[in-house]
């Protein structure tokens, strides 16, 4: 589902204008977990500042994880969870492409492998597409649709894509603290 991003500033005279416009950068599916995708469509850091003409803040990024007080706006696309128990699913090879494509993210996940996570950051997130299920631990589930809108607060999760379609999300993760 690659969507155009446009991101707006200002000319000389201030008038308000189209800076870039084209294909969220890295917006391709991940070659080790497929069906997956992952990418940030724009990051701010905590001193949010209006500038004429903004420069593409998605591109070269040492983490996707915003500072405390900063934003990540990212798209997602979470494949049936079906697709990564196949025969030919190797837990290594896209647990390094993982790291690779979305660096700092990684490092909250737990080692076992579960998909269980949590963030230093309270995050939106809205089901573009399909279906998907908000796994909270110890049974506490919550299945989410399209238009659906989930407030994370800090918690550990993992998603989970139990039908037989991908789910697209858009999220906005904002840095906090404890």
């Amino acid at each position: 589902m690659q969507k155009k991003r446009v991101v707006t500033g200002h000319n000389a005279d201030g008038k308000a204008e189209v800076v870039l416009s084209g294909p969220v950068p890295g917006n391709t599916e991940f070659e080790h977990n497929p069906g997956f995708s992952a990418a940030v469509v724009w990051q701010t850091g905590a001193d949010l500042r209006i500038v004429p003409r903004p420069a593409d803040s998605a591109l070269g990024l040492s983490s996707v994880m915003p500072e405390p007080g900063g934003t990540t706006a990212m798209v997602v696309c979470f494949p049936p969870d079906s697709l990564s128990a196949g025969p030919d699913f190797d837990p290594e090879k896209a647990g390094a492409e993982f790291a690779q494509r979305l660096p700092g993210l990684v490092d909250t996940f737990e080692a076992d492998g579960s998909g269980y996570h949590r963030t230093d950051t309270i995050d939106y997130g809205v089901v573009i597409d399909g279906e998907i299920w908000l796994d909270l631990g110890d049974g506490e589930e919550t299945r989410l649709v399209k238009g659906d809108v989930v407030v994370q607060v800090g918690t550990r999760h993992a998603w989970r894509n139990r039908s037989s379609v991908p789910a697209h999300l858009f999220f906005v993760l904002m840095g906090a603290r404890h």
